[in-house]
């Protein structure tokens, strides 16, 4: 009788051999740990492959949830440890919250359902295969049983053959017996066969044919160079060679001893790679436990590293490791992936101390960086001053206090520094071009303020309104184009003025502003095209500038409490920050009348 039933011949370490499915999760768990992906980036991979084929996405689905569980169990564990070294009682540790495992449930969810969908229509498939193979087999089984008509059944006895062949998933366990009483009742049907010998010798010849083919292309494949692939293709060759039906009795044995010594070949060559790979995975095992002791080295010197330059010098050497790690091939499947937590874990560790480090370092630099502002502040509210003297001594007092401050952000160090160095050295220059103005010079523009003033004291009160506001308008211009007078007499000089002004004000009932006003409303009275676009734009740029006077009021009226008022040089810096602002609300009144004009023009 003909060996019919054959079994590819495996070697004899075939525990150490992978099914194509186990190969295949084995190498999807390979890319997975080559490249570890984030929590996100595994829900999006879910997201694309959920509505897939189930057969083609089954095995990098299940791998992707295993990660990403694992990836969630390393940060819980993280966070309690971290949890309980901050002192903190066990029992108040609350689980991080997970935003992305509700969308990871809802897709297994998804998946699960239509995975139970497919094996379901896959079993019941298959038990109608099942069904059908059996209604086949106890069809044949009839004709046997029925020695007579045997001779007339040749015909469906092939298309049983075929249609049996066609048939080709089935529930695993039946597979054997299955095959089983095909053969037997097969050759049971050719032994009890009579009919014509050319007819069966014909057979025998097609059947040796096919066989033969299956010899050579078995043959080939020990050439390949891709054993792996061959080793698969090896055991599609023996399927096809259980499915061809029997050859002449003296060619049975030499066939498949020739079909047995190529199998042999390829079972060789396939059990020599995996002992040679088991040799590379012990060199690669090597490497990565050096490489893990070199970054454990560098994670024990972490609390000596206390500069922005060795730490960005350890950073260089950590990415270095990182790289020459992918270049490692697989370490046994055994202590692969303890290595890689193990390398994971001091990389997560030194990059948590990095962060850590900088985050302090930042909290330093931002303190300082608000320090050095309110330096710039208090250098800003006194380069206009005039009180020579009192404000050198206070802001040489400031640059001592901005050197005792400790370092800032790059990014903002230089605009910082030149923002307090411009107001300093705005108020010097100041103060050098007026000492060094002519004393002559300054006695000359007493002597004329004087003139003015007294000149403002001389009017006439029973002369008109208008006549008044004319020689108010000439006195103020010509005050203002006066220059600097000595220092000591400055103060009471400009009081006495301002007191005239405000007596002579009171007495004609001049508003200052009026002169402005009345210019103002003659110039808006004589636009011509276009006076609606020109007003809006006009009343805009008012806006703007009466919000500008508004702000300039309160940063000086902030930067007042900067000084001790026991202070006699502060009380004069306060006495003209004063004057400044009720300067300012002058003009803001003026600006706000302006802007009143306009609104009734535009009515």
């Amino acid at each position: 009788m003909e060996h019919t039933h054959l079994d590819p011949v495996i070697p004899s370490d075939a525990n150490n051999l992978q099914p194509e499915e186990e190969q295949k999760s084995a190498e999807t768990q390979i890319a997975a740990e080559a490249t570890p992906m984030s929590r996100e980036e595994i829900i999006a991979r879910i997201s694309e492959l959920v509505n897939g084929p189930i057969e083609e996405i089954k095995d990098e689905v299940d791998t992707l949830k295993q990660n990403y569980y694992k990836t969630k169990r390393i940060e819980t564990e993280e966070a309690y440890k971290t949890y309980i070294e901050s002192g903190q009682p066990e029992s108040g540790f609350v689980m991080p919250y997970d935003p992305y495992e509700e969308q990871l449930k809802e897709l297994l969810a998804t998946y699960k359902e239509r995975k139970a969908l497919y094996l379901e229509q896959l079993d019941k498939e298959r038990e109608e295969n099942l069904a059908r193979k059996n209604a086949l087999l106890d069809e044949l089984k009839a004709i046997i049983d029925n020695p007579d008509e045997v001779g007339k059944q040749y015909q469906r006895v092939q298309q049983i053959q075929q249609d049996f062949k066609a048939i080709t998933d089935v529930p695993a366990p039946a597979v054997a017996e299955l095959w089983k009483k095909y053969q037997l009742y097969t050759e049971q049907f050719y032994d009890l066969l009579k009919i014509n010998k050319e007819l069966r010798d014909y057979d025998f010849k097609k059947n040796l044919e096919q066989k033969e083919a299956l010899c050579k292309s078995a043959e080939e494949l020990a050439g390949q160079e891709d054993i792996v692939t061959a080793f698969k293709q090896l055991q599609n060759l023996h399927n096809k060679w259980r499915e061809i039906g029997p050859v002449a009795k003296e060619l049975r044995d030499s066939i498949w001893e020739r079909f047995k010594e190529a199998s042999t070949v390829i079972n060789k060559r396939y059990q020599a790679f995996f002992e040679n790979r088991k040799d590379e995975e012990s060199k690669n095992e090597a490497a990565k436990t050096a490489l893990c002791e070199e970054i454990e080295q560098i994670i024990a010197e972490l609390p000596n590293i206390t500069r922005y330059a060795a730490w960005d010098e350890k950073t260089r050497a950590i990415l270095d490791m990182q790289q020459r790690w992918k270049s490692i091939g697989f370490a046994s499947r055994k202590n692969n992936a303890a290595l890689f937590e193990r390398f994971r874990q001091s990389c997560d560790k030194f990059f948590a101390a990095k962060a850590e480090f900088f985050k302090t370092a930042k909290e330093s630099m931002n303190a300082n960086l608000e320090k050095k502002r309110q330096l710039c502040e208090k250098a800003e509210a006194l380069k206009d001053s005039t009180d020579w003297k009192a404000t050198s001594e206070i802001l040489v007092s400031l640059q001592k206090e901005w050197k005792t401050i400790g370092p800032v952000a790059k990014k903002y160090s230089d605009a910082v520094w030149k923002r307090f160095n411009e107001a300093c050295d705005y108020f010097f220059e100041q103060k050098k071009k007026a000492l060094s103005s002519s004393r002559e010079t300054e006695t000359a523009n007493l002597k004329t303020k004087r003139d003015i003033i007294a000149r403002l004291k001389a009017i006439n009160e029973d002369i008109d309104d208008e006549t008044a506001r004319k020689i108010l308008k000439e006195a103020a211009a010509e005050w203002n184009a006066t220059g600097h007078v000595p220092f000591r007499e400055k103060d009471k000089l400009y009081k006495e003025y301002q007191e005239t002004l405000d007596t002579l004000y009171e007495r004609f009932n001049i508003s200052r502003n009026r002169n402005r006003i009345a210019d103002f409303t003659n110039s808006i009275q004589q636009m011509g095209d276009n006076a609606q676009d020109k007003l809006y734009r006009e009343r805009d740029k008012l806006v703007r500038i009466y919000e500008a006077k508004k702000n300039e009021i309160q940063t000086i009226e902030n930067n007042k409490g900067f000084f001790n008022l026991s202070s006699s040089r502060a009380e004069h810096l306060v006495q003209e920050l004063d004057r400044k602002i009720k300067k300012l609300r002058d003009e803001m009144e003026l600006v706000a009348q302006k802007i009143k004009l306009i609104d009734e023009k535009l009515q």
